[in-house]
């Protein structure tokens, strides 16, 4: 992944209340789409972990 302009998630449709992600300077963002200024910035390991954990169900116990 390579870009400088956030892409909203697939599963956001028209909607204003998605997650958007974007890389920069070897980083990836991530942001709210609604609290634009609000930005997590991670390096791409930790976000692929980050990833593998939410797509297997590891944070599906917490409330």
């Amino acid at each position: 992944m390579s870009s400088q302009h956030w892409q909203k998630s697939s599963y956001s449709g028209a909607t204003n209340e998605c997650m958007e992600v974007r890389t920069a300077d070897g980083l990836v963002e991530v942001r709210e789409s609604d609290e634009g200024e609000t930005i997590l910035r991670t390096n791409p390991t930790t976000f692929a972990a980050l990833l593998h954990g939410l797509k297997t169900g590891e944070f599906d116990h917490h409330t």
